[in-house]
């Protein structure tokens, strides 16, 4: 069997073995679980990331590329965002914003990349996921705590001193952070993973081990999508896949001399699976506001779970379909204008929408039409619901 359909394979059937676990894994199990990844697997996974950087200066490219990906994913999904949910779904648009612009090459990417393009190339993606890591862990990180922090703000009335004391409270407590301090003291000393005594190495890899299929099978677990959910999933997932071919096409425009490999991975890369790591970040912020009470969460923690359950086969399937027929996906224009496609489809279902339920007395602003035909459908879904109970 192929060697990256065989990974593929593998990581569905971890997922689907999560949830055959559903019936007999309570939500504070569920909890349970979500803690130690946060706080034992994912802490070890981004240690052991780190302490294998190694930049060279002809190669800072890779890195600055990816982050020039992701900045512009996170631009363009604020406003792509904002055209189609409702304004009352606040928190599933940052949870989103939070998502789409992420990249998990490692599990969905890496595996058809060393399967297709070998070991040459795949050092390459990995010094660009250095860039990718930097947006996930740092920049990602930041923008959430600036959401917690303004909501936060307003709610309860605080000074900013005091909600900033207790931020970096925050900060200095949680392992990711800890983990990060240290890795990167360790890496301005010049050292890495192997100047570590043998015994911490072996404890700090075995742990890291964990980080798949425990991530794995927390999805498989908690994944619970609702019909209407999943249509909004697919097509946010279909018009970040559109976006992506979109940018990959510019930049092999204004890089006329990628080989056909290069070209392949600028296309494949971005088109990776959601990140873990935002969804890390969403999950430690609602565990502050349980904490502080706060009644609206600033993230949809639920509905974030379903997109990276949705996101990883999406993903898998799209990039073994690349990879197929790697001869079509090498040609910038051709790329340019499947991405145009695929953003005009992602669209189709909201303009039918508007279409069926625009009113001919008023015409209402695009944002108001969306919100009304989208209490109109789940009116409909309700009385259907009801019919069939």
């Amino acid at each position: 069997m192929n060697f990256a359909l065989q990974k593929t394979l593998e990581l569905l059937l971890i997922i689907g073995l999560g949830v055959l676990l559903q019936r007999k894994v309570a939500k504070q199990d569920l909890n349970g679980i979500k803690i130690l990844i946060l706080s034992v697997a994912l802490p070890a996974t981004i240690f052991v990331a780190l302490l294998k950087i190694e930049l060279h200066e002809t190669l800072l490219v890779f890195p600055l590329l990816a982050l020039t990906f992701n900045l512009l994913m996170l631009l363009a999904s604020k406003y792509f965002l904002s055209v189609t949910l409702p304004s009352e779904e606040n928190a599933k648009k940052r949870t989103l914003m939070m998502l789409l612009p992420s990249s998990a090459p490692g599990l969905s990417c890496f595996p058809f990349i060393v399967a297709y393009l070998g070991d040459d190339t795949l050092a390459l993606a990995a010094l660009a996921d250095v860039g990718n890591k930097i947006f996930v862990l740092i920049l990602l990180y930041m923008l959430a705590m600036h959401w917690y922090r303004t909501r936060s703000v307003v709610q309860k009335q605080e000074s900013s001193k005091s909600k900033l004391k207790g931020l970096m409270i925050s900060l200095v407590n949680e392992p990711i952070n800890i983990v990060m301090v240290v890795g990167l003291i360790l890496l301005g000393f010049g050292l890495n993973l192997t100047s570590l005594p043998t015994f911490l190495q072996n404890t700090i890899l075995s742990t890291k081990d964990l980080m798949t299929p425990l991530v794995l099978l927390f999805i498989g677990m908690a994944v619970r999508i609702k019909s209407g959910e999943f249509k909004l999933i697919l097509s946010m997932l279909c018009r970040r896949a559109g976006l992506s071919f979109l940018l990959s096409g510019l930049f092999a425009f204004a890089i006329p001399s990628l080989t056909p490999a290069l070209i392949l991975l600028l296309v494949v890369f971005p088109q990776s699976s959601c990140s873990f790591w935002p969804f890390a970040h969403m999950s430690a912020i609602n565990s502050m506001e349980d904490k502080d009470a706060q009644p609206k969460p600033t993230f949809d923690i639920a509905f974030g779970v379903n997109v990276l359950a949705c996101s990883l086969p999406f993903s898998t399937l799209l990039i073994i379909g690349i990879f197929s027929f790697s001869e079509f996906f090498i040609n910038p224009l051709l790329l340019v204008s499947i991405g145009f496609a695929v953003l005009v489809l992602s669209y189709i279902p909201y303009i039918l929408k508007l279409m069926k339920y625009s009113t001919n007395e008023k015409t209402y602003p695009l944002h108001q039409q969306m919100e009304i035909a989208d209490k109109e459908t789940k009116k409909l879904e309700h009385r259907t619901e009801a019919q069939a109970s």
